[in-house]
């Protein structure tokens, strides 16, 4: 029995060791394949994100490379890439009217022209941050590839910056480009001999240019024709560029470390010794610092937008720009139209019209006054009107256009609920009245409709002196065609409190609905709510204008320069920004660039702190417009945001 247990005990641990082998084995095999998968590409989860750059690892043929003739260019790196928006990132100089074609294979740049080099020719091939990572799409940027068709490969540069001249912010993304042609005519006639694209800040750099002098401008190029066509923005150099170069000697001095013991203390000195001195020769090249004003030009095109009737008793015109002419309409008969049926109802609504135009004539609104017209839900008529061409000249047309009411949708009873509130409406006026009422202030009265009649002896102003109201007198302004915006004029003071009545059918309407009474209070704020600036310029330019901007950069008053400042009143206190232009043209106004007259913009200054008003203060600054370089005057908080996140 002890043999037989000594061989089942020797068995059991034979089993053990064989079954613990195994699973050594199993446990290796999983090992390995879990390594396998790894290697695969799949890595560990986590970690930091890869913040490197696809890396160039070779080029087919070699960037600079000379006489080339090929038709395409192979850039292979060390990771898989794809790239991004090639059409606004890649930019080849000269341009080509038919871009070549790029593609990204693998790990493989391809680069193939779909057009004949020109002969002897420097190109380059700016592909600014089209070309990512493929996993987390980190770009590489500023990679350059530049070859010769000839001999030689040109190596001079210029380099500056593009504003917008309305705000001072980088421009970016406009293309920037040279005419070896210097007429004035070349811009809209030839394509640019050598281009590059401001980056985010404005910067720009055109690379690879001949020795001459050049036209330099910045271009929106919309219709990517390399030409400048009316209506997109530019800016122009208004002297020739002659590229150049200065090569400056430079000398470094190389050190040397040595070790000392100091025998007083037995601490270990260390020195550094110069050894010896290098020099090595540094190509500069000019011009760097050139600056670029863009502008979008004052000129609209000036075109018909469409036609809007909202409510059944109006539609409303809408134009593109203000016109210089009113268009001329006439009512089209059913005869006229196919789509109508020659023996429906008909009414000539020009004749039974109110015409309200806006302040700068882009929206004119027709009022029909006939029952049988406003009940018409589709009105044809025919218009002559202007518009621009191609140079902006403007030029008639005459088109065919439907106004629509749609009716909404709702149920009979509803319908008469609607119906019943149409017949037992009144006139409503609102008013900007109110107990908070600002100083700087004036009292209106707005009207839903078009007014027939105003009845200025039914409007009524009290000053409340001590418990009693009593009569003050007023003047009622009108400031449309359509008695839609009444103003009344008076002498109202700070502090004190008022009362504005309008009796029963003070207005009527064109449609012979007159209003309900009217009683409001007023009571004006007190001076002390308020603070005061006064803008003196350091060197005074009596053609200057001084702008008052809050933080949106949206104009809040405007005043003329003089010897004794502008003067701004009543200001809530908040934050203000200042800003001056000056008015070459005397308008008042401030006037964008004109290509076609060779004039730039206005020159526009910031004053470079930002101002927080108090209430009940009087403040005082100085504008040294000229203490620092325009460019450099906008406060950083003022900078648009969109350039900051670039």
């Amino acid at each position: 029995m002890v043999a037989v247990r000594g061989v089942r005990t020797k068995t059991l641990e034979y089993c053990f060791l064989n079954m613990k082998s195994k699973y050594l084995y199993i446990v290796a095999i999983l090992m390995l394949l879990m390594a396998s998968c790894a290697n695969r590409g799949q890595g560990p989860q986590g970690g930091p994100r890869d913040t490197i750059p696809p890396k160039v690892l070779k080029e087919s043929p070699l960037n600079g490379v000379l006489a080339y003739q090929g038709k395409k260019i192979e850039v292979t790196f060390d990771e898989y890439i794809q790239l991004d928006d090639i059409q606004n990132n890649v930019l080849i100089s000269p341009p080509q009217q038919n871009p070549p074609e790029v593609k990204a294979v693998g790990k493989t740049l391809a680069v193939t022209f779909q057009e004949p080099l020109q002969d002897s020719t420097t190109y380059t091939i700016n592909f600014g941050a089209a070309i990512c990572d493929y996993n987390e799409k980190v770009p590489l940027e500023g990679y350059v590839f530049a070859f010769s068709t000839g001999d030689h490969i040109d190596s001079l540069a210029i380099s500056g910056r593009v504003y917008d001249a309305a705000t001072l912010n980088p421009k970016p993304a406009v293309l920037v480009g040279i005419h070896r042609n210097t007429t004035d005519s070349a811009l809209s006639v030839f394509p640019f001999t050598r281009v590059a694209r401001s980056d985010s800040e404005g910067n720009f750099t055109i690379r690879n240019i001949q020795p001459g002098q050049y036209r330099l401008y910045a271009l929106n190029d919309i219709s990517r024709d390399y030409l400048y066509q009316p209506g997109e923005g530019l800016a122009f150099y208004d002297s020739l560029i002659t590229p150049s170069f200065e090569i400056h000697m430079h000398s470094d001095t190389l050190w040397r470390d040595t070790i000392a013991l100091d025998t007083i203390t037995g601490d270990t000195l260390f020195t550094r010794l110069p050894d010896s001195i290098m020099h090595h020769a540094v190509t500069h090249l000019y011009p760097d610092s050139l600056v670029l004003w863009y502008f979008e030009e004052s000129k609209q095109r000036q075109y018909f937008q469409g036609v809007r009737r909202e409510e059944q008793h109006a539609f409303t015109l809408i134009f593109s720009a203000p016109q210089t002419a009113m268009p001329v309409i006439r009512a089209l008969r059913p005869s006229e139209m196919d789509s109508l049926n020659k023996d429906s109802a008909w009414v000539d609504f020009t004749d039974y019209s109110l015409l309200q135009v806006s302040t700068n004539m882009d929206t004119i609104t027709y009022w029909l006054t006939d029952s049988a017209a406003i009940s018409m839900d589709s009105i044809y008529f025919q218009m002559q009107y202007h518009v621009t061409d191609s140079i902006y000249n403007l030029v008639p047309q005459t088109d065919t256009v439907l106004a629509v009411y749609r009716r909404p949708r709702m149920s009979d009873k509803a319908r008469e609920a609607v119906e019943r509130k149409k017949r037992e409406r009144k006139l409503e006026l609102k008013s900007n009245a109110s107990n908070s009422f600002d100083i700087f202030d004036t009292l209106d009265v707005t009207s839903t409709f078009p007014l027939a009649s105003v009845h200025d002896s039914l409007f009524h102003l009290f000053h409340k002196v001590d418990t009693i109201f009593q009569p003050l007198p007023f003047e009622i302004l009108r400031s449309d065609s359509a008695d839609m915006h009444l103003y009344l004029v008076a002498n109202l003071l700070p502090e004190e409190s008022y009362q504005l009545k309008i009796d029963s059918a003070a207005c009527v309407d064109i449609y012979g609905i007159g209003n309900d009474s009217i009683q409001k209070n007023i009571k004006l704020k007190s001076k002390n709510d308020y603070s005061s600036l006064r803008v003196k310029m350091a060197t005074l330019d009596t053609r200057a204008r001084i702008q008052l901007l809050d933080e949106k950069e949206k104009i809040v008053k405007e005043l003329p320069a003089t010897i004794d400042g502008a003067f701004f009143q009543y200001l809530k206190p908040t934050t203000f920004y200042l800003r001056l232009y000056i008015d070459l043209n005397g308008d008042g106004q401030w006037t964008t660039g004109d290509w076609m007259q060779r004039r730039q913009p206005e020159p526009i200054y910031y004053y470079p702190k930002k101002l927080k008003l108090r209430a009940n203060w009087d403040f005082e600054e100085v504008f040294d417009h000229l203490a620092r370089p325009q460019v450099l005057s906008k406060p950083k908080a003022l900078i648009s945001k969109d350039v900051k996140k670039k």
